[in-house]
């Protein structure tokens, strides 16, 4: 398997994390997306929205591939079942997809800076912007959460919608977010931090990850 991803890309850490879980091994393709290479040939060729993350592997002979992280985690999840990321409960696992979206939907999309930059286009205040998405978003979450949590965000074990909760308390801190009114999220956080998995998908393990200030 083949991962084309960006090592600050919250949507390429999610898949990162799920991979990490379970133990598949992939090459990593990193594209620069503040370079715009994925607006460039050979990658614009192989997902046409021009984004991160995209999973490729060969199967039956022909090269498939995938994106859309959501889509790529839950792919993984049945293609790999162990250890599984969604319950089989059909409420148990409808709720967590339900978490995972809040972030996916509902606090992600609005934080890229594709569409900060159109904000500051059209004349608006791009800090506001962000700022009223994230506490919009993680005002739910938190209360959404705090119904199902255990020791993560669906009882014990890591879900799909940890996998996407750790990479957006991360984006959250770097636009300056007070995080104090969500205790959940951030135990639930630490707890996934713990794990040995959500350490090596980290952005700074990245082989792409930069540390000088930009």
């Amino acid at each position: 398997m083949k991962l084309y991803g960006y090592w600050r890309s919250g949507c390429t850490w999610r898949v990162r994390i799920a991979l990490a879980l379970k133990g598949v091994t992939y090459e990593y393709q990193p594209v620069h997306l503040l370079k715009g290479e994925q607006h460039q040939d050979p990658f614009r060729t192989l997902n046409l929205l021009e984004s991160v993350p995209l999973l490729e592997w060969h199967e039956g002979g022909a090269i498939r591939r995938l994106a859309q992280s959501l889509a790529i985690i839950d792919f993984l999840d049945q293609r790999f079942p162990s250890p599984p990321l969604l319950s089989t409960d059909p409420w148990l696992r409808a709720r967590t997809h339900q978490l995972a979206e809040i972030v996916n939907s509902g606090i992600q999309p609005f934080q890229t800076p594709f569409v900060m930059g159109q904000v500051k286009a059209f004349g608006g205040d791009d800090k506001a912007w962000v700022a009223l998405f994230h506490q919009r978003g993680l005002s739910a979450l938190e209360e959404e959460t705090s119904r199902t949590a255990g020791r993560f965000s669906v009882g014990d074990a890591p879900s799909i919608a940890d996998c996407c909760l750790v990479p957006q308390l991360y984006a959250s801190r770097r636009f300056k977010i007070d995080l104090t009114p969500y205790p959940t999220l951030t135990r639930i956080e630490a707890a996934c931090e713990a794990l040995p998995a959500f350490q090596a998908a980290h952005p700074d393990r990245q082989p792409d990850a930069e540390h000088a200030p930009r």
